[in-house]
């Protein structure tokens, strides 16, 4: 394997995963030591604000399971997508006990 390049300080200009790198490299027979990752990498990917709430950051539009998280043009993490959804089910569902709860506290009490 080749030695990576990293830069200290950069401006995030793609993002690669492995479904880029599945469909890509894999899908046209690229050879990976051969492939850059500028060949593969989405170009300008949506990001979020590092105050953007998990289910704000759900409601992006794209086909993107990745999420760069940015501040002042720094990245400061990759929000899995997947995780939030899972956040917001679960949160929901506890919504749902609670509320299945007063319901049921409340029946039979007449107006």
């Amino acid at each position: 394997m080749r030695r990576s390049r990293a830069l200290t300080s950069a401006i995030l200009c793609g993002i690669v995963t492995d479904k880029d790198v599945a469909t890509t490299v894999i899908a046209e027979g690229l050879k990976t030591e051969e492939t850059s990752v500028s060949r593969v990498m989405k170009r300008n990917p949506t990001c979020v604000m590092g105050d953007t709430l998990a289910v704000d950051a759900l409601q992006k539009n794209g086909k993107f399971r990745h999420l760069p998280v940015v501040e002042n043009s720094e990245v400061l993490a990759l929000l899995d997508i997947t995780k939030c959804l899972y956040d917001a089910i679960a949160r929901m569902e506890r919504a749902a006990k609670k509320g299945n709860g007063i319901a049921a506290a409340v029946e039979g009490v007449e107006r």
